[in-house]
C-alpha cells in the first residue's frame, strides 16, 4: 500500500523561501505536504521531475474574477501560468453587497473599470445573493482549478448604504460611515480577506461617469479600516495615484495614516507613469521609511509594463472610428483583412486616420501607435526602442499608421500590437528590476479576469521565471528570489500563510516546470464568454504539471479536468512546525 498520495521525485526544488535551490522528492498526503528531501515511501501516483523545476504554486493577490467565477470552472488565463491561489474583490469594484435596483449600476461600474461587456455580466451573473455574506454562500457552491479569497469592494458597499446619493459622490455623514463599516465588518466574519478602494480619476463608468467611491473623504476611508482592526491585520487595498508636483503626495500620507492607525497592510499600485518617471521612487522611498515606523505598507508592482493591445479582433483597434474601416468590420477577419490589403481601401481607411473620435465611444489613446510594437508569435514585453513604430515609419518614410497598418495585417488579420502604457518610460526594464528587488513593496497588479479585451498581463508569472531569471540581457534575479516573489512573499502579505511554500505542513500546492523549454504563447481573442463575448487568454508550454491540494489540474499545459479549488474563508495562517 503507498505511503503517499503523491510524491514528485528527483526535481530542482525552489522551496518560496528564497532560498538556495536543492535536489529532492517532495511526498504528499491529504493535500498537504508531509516529507521533502530524499523520500523513501511510495506514493499512489508518482511525477518524475528529474531536470525540471519543483515550485510552490503561484499566488495571486490582484485579480478581478469576480464574475467570471460564477460562469467558469477555470480561473484563465491565470491558471495557465502556475498560479493556484487568486484574490479577487480588487479595486473597490465587485457585485456584493448588491440590491435588485442596482445591479444595472454595478455592471455599468464594472463594464467601465475593468472592461468586462456588460451583456455577458447580465446574462453570466445569477444574482443568487444581497449581501456580502449571501454572495460568499454562493460562490462556495463553485468548484474551481485554483483556490479563491474575496475582498470586499468600496463602491457596492457605498451604493448599498447611501443609494443614489453614492452615485453622486454626496460626501458621507457620520452614520454612512458607521453603516459602511457594519458592512465591512460583516464580509471580514465571513471570511473576507480585506478591503478595496478605488482612488483613480480615470477609473469611470461604462456611462462615463466618476466613481461613487474616488472621492470619498480620509475619514470613510478611517472608518472603514478601523471597523476592521478588532479582526487583526488584513488587506487594505486602495488603487491610488500620486501627485507630487506640489510637494509630496499628500494622497500617499492619507494612505500612512490609514495603515498606522488601523493596524491594517495597506497596499497601493507602484508604477512609473512617462510624464513622472521619478515620482515612482520618491513615493517607493516614503513607502519604506514608514515601513521603518512599523507602518504595514507596501506598493503592489508587477513585472514588467503593463501592456495597453491593439487589435483587428480587439475592443482597441486604431482604425475604429474611420467610416471606410466601419463599413467592413462586420466581415470575418480573414475576409476583412483581404480587404484591407487592397490599395484603394488602405488608402481611404490612412486618409481619414485624422478624423475625430467620439470620446464616448473611442478612447484617445487608440490612435496614438506611435509608442506601439508588433507583438508577433513569440511576444516580447521589452522589445528594443529600434522596433518602435514611430522610429520604423521614419526609417521608412512612410506615417506610423501606415507602419500599424501594415503590422495588423501579418496573421492573416490576427496580429496584435503592443502598447507598454506604464513602466517603460526609458524603453528597458531597468525600473522594474529595482522595483522587484525592494522590501518595500509586493507582487500585483496582473489583474486576471478584467480588462479582458484590452490588456492580458494575467500571464505575469510566466514572463517574470522566463524572463528575469533565464532570458534578461543584463542583470537578472536568481530563481530562488524569482519564485519567492510570486509564492512566499505573496502568500505572506495576502494572508495565505498556509501555502506558498514547500515545507511539511504547507499545502500541497505545487508546480513541476520544464524551465528550459518555458515560453509565452502569443495573446489571442477567444469569444467563450456568456453571449459569445470576446477576452484575450494566453496560455504557455513547459508547465509539466500544476497542482492543487494535492490533485493534478493541469499536465503537459493541459487541463486535466480536475476542480479542487474552492473558496478561501478567511485569511491563514502559517503551519506550525
Amino acid at each position: 500500500m503507498s505511503e503517499y498520495d503523491l510524491v514528485i521525485r528527483g526535481g530542482t526544488v525552489a522551496d518560496g523561501t528564497g532560498a538556495d535551490l536543492f535536489e529532492g522528492d517532495v511526498a504528499v498526503r491529504g493535500g498537504k505536504i508531509v516529507a521533502t528531501g530524499a523520500v523513501s515511501g511510495s506514493g499512489r501516483e508518482e511525477i518524475d521531475a528529474r531536470g525540471k523545476l519543483v515550485t510552490p504554486g503561484f499566488v495571486d493577490i490582484h485579480t478581478h474574477y469576480d464574475a467570471q467565477v460564477a460562469w467558469d470552472t477555470q480561473f484563465s488565463p491565470s491558471t495557465n501560468h502556475g498560479v493556484t491561489s487568486v484574490l479577487m474583490g480588487n479595486c473597490g469594484v465587485g457585485f456584493a453587497p448588491c440590491r435588485p435596483d442596482m445591479r444595472e449600476q454595478m455592471i455599468d461600474v464594472m463594464e467601465g473599470v475593468e472592461d468586462i461587456p456588460g451583456i455577458v455580466m447580465a446574462e453570466g451573473l445569477p444574482w443568487n445573493w444581497e449581501s456580502f455574506p449571501e454572495y460568499m454562500d454562493a460562490i462556495e457552491q463553485r468548484h474551481m482549478d485554483a483556490d479563491f479569497a474575496v475582498a470586499v469592494p468600496h463602491i457596492p458597499v457605498r451604493v448599498h448604504v447611501m443609494g443614489q446619493r453614492a452615485i453622486e459622490r454626496e460626501p458621507a455623514t457620520g452614520t454612512d460611515m458607521q453603516a459602511m463599516g457594519a458592512i465591512v465588518r460583516e464580509g471580514l466574519e465571513a471570511g473576507a480577506f480585506g478591503f478595496s478602494t478605488t482612488r483613480v480619476i480615470g477609473h469611470r463608468t461604462a456611462s462615463g461617469d466618476q466613481l461613487p467611491v474616488t472621492t470619498a473623504s480620509e475619514d470613510e476611508l478611517l472608518t472603514i479600516a478601523m471597523a476592521m482592526k478588532p479582526f487583526g491585520r488584513h488587506l487594505f487595498m486602495s488603487a491610488s495615484e500620486f501627485d507630487t508636483g506640489n510637494g509630496f503626495s499628500s494622497e500617499f500620507r492619507m494612505l500612512s495614516r490609514v495603515a498606522e492607525a488601523s493596524g491594517q497592510t495597506v497596499t497601493f499600485p507602484l508604477l512609473q507613469y512617462n510624464e513622472a518617471p521619478d515620482r515612482w521612487r520618491e513615493i517607493a522611498d516614503a513607502c519604506a521609511a514608514s515601513r521603518a515606523q512599523g507602518i504595514d505598507i507596501y506598493g503592489q508592482v508587477v513585472g514588467r509594463p503593463v501592456g495597453v493591445l491593439f487589435g483587428h479582433q480587439l475592443s482597441l483597434s486604431p482604425f475604429r472610428g474611420c467610416p471606410t474601416y466601419e463599413a467592413i468590420e462586420h466581415l470575418p477577419i480573414a475576409a476583412r483583412a483581404r480587404e484591407m490589403r487592397k490599395p484603394e481601401v488602405k488608402a481611404a481607411i490612412l486618409s481619414e486616420m485624422g478624423l475625430p473620435l467620439d470620446p464616448k465611444t473611442y478612447p484617445a489613446f487608440m490612435r496614438e501607435v506611435s509608442q506601439c510594437y508588433a507583438m508577433g508569435e513569440n511576444p516580447d514585453y521589452a522589445p528594443p526602442e529600434s522596433a518602435r513604430f514611430d522610429i520604423i515609419a521614419a526609417q521608412r518614410g512612410c506615417s506610423v499608421h501606415e507602419v500599424a497598418y501594415d503590422a495588423l495585417l501579418e496573421e492573416d488579420g490576427q496580429a496584435i500590437l503592443y502598447f507598454p502604457a506604464r513602466n517603460y518610460t526609458h524603453y528597458n526594464l531597468d525600473v522594474v528590476h529595482h522595483m522587484l528587488r525592494r522590501e518595500d513593496t509586493v507582487l500585483g497588479l496582473g489583474d486576471g479576469g478584467a480588462h479582458v479585451d484590452a490588456i492580458c498581463d494575467g500571464s505575469m508569472q510566466t514572463f517574470l521565471l522566463t524572463y528575469w531569471t533565464r532570458d534578461r540581457v543584463g542583470e537578472r534575479l536568481s530563481i530562488p528570489e524569482a519564485v519567492r516573489l510570486m509564492t512566499g512573499h505573496t502568500a505572506h502579505v495576502g494572508g495565505f500563510g498556509d501555502r506558498g511554500i514547500i515545507a511539511p505542513g504547507y499545502k500541497a500546492d505545487l508546480n513541476v516546470i520544464d524551465y528550459d523549454r518555458l515560453r509565452l504563447a502569443p495573446p489571442r481573442a477567444s469569444f467563450d464568454l456568456p453571449a459569445g463575448g470576446r477576452r484575450l487568454t494566453q496560455g504557455a508550454s513547459g508547465y509539466a504539471a500544476t497542482i492543487l491540494s494535492g490533485v493534478v489540474t493541469a499536465r503537459d499545459d493541459t487541463p486535466t479536468g480536475a476542480l479542487p479549488g474552492r473558496l478561501v474563508r478567511g485569511r491563514r495562517s502559517a503551519p506550525v512546525a
